[in-house]
């Protein structure tokens, strides 16, 4: 594995086609889920220089009959809430609609978790194992309107990419 990244497009869609074969590399040997969580954020915020890139991952260590939570994961940014409750602000929505939320301006979405007043826009995709989901992937941005459809694609494909290299506890 190379531990350096080649970076030549400019364009968003381009750069995503760059990487995402150089993150199907990275996580191609690795059977770590906290390594590839990791460099996948890393990768994410050196190509792109996301304000905030991470992973919250669903707490299966929540006793029965307690509020389901995600738990902080693997990120690169400033300072993260760390846990989160399924139904609450973007992630915990996210999570519980089942489905990619891009939220163009953070402060119109009722519910929105504030971990950094510098965030402006987000986009959240849900990694699905089987049928469960498993882990969220979470962007913030210091500028609103920052996510769109490419955006979305891509990062739904890496989502899928991820869920392979995810080990849930019944699989154990």
């Amino acid at each position: 594995m190379s531990e350096s990244l080649t970076i030549t497009a400019t364009e968003k869609e381009a750069l995503y086609a760059e990487i995402m074969p150089q993150i199907a590399s990275v996580l191609a040997n690795e059977t770590n889920v906290i390594a590839n969580l990791a460099n996948t954020s890393a990768i994410l915020k050196e190509c792109f220089n996301f304000f905030w890139v991470g992973f919250y991952l669903v707490d299966e260590t929540v006793p029965k009959g307690a509020p389901e939570q995600l738990i902080l994961g693997p990120f690169q940014g400033p300072l993260a809430c760390t846990r989160i409750r399924k139904g609450k602000g973007v992630c915990g929505s996210a999570w519980q609609e089942c489905r990619t939320l891009i939220v163009p301006d953070v402060e119109k979405f009722p519910g929105h978790i504030a971990c950094s007043s510098l965030s402006k826009s987000e986009i959240v995709i849900p990694i699905i194992k089987g049928e469960k989901i498993v882990a969220v992937l979470d962007i913030d941005s210091e500028e609103v309107n920052t996510f769109d459809t490419v955006d979305q694609l891509w990062l739904e494909r890496l989502a899928e990419l991820l869920a392979t290299k995810i080990v849930v506890k019944d699989e154990k």
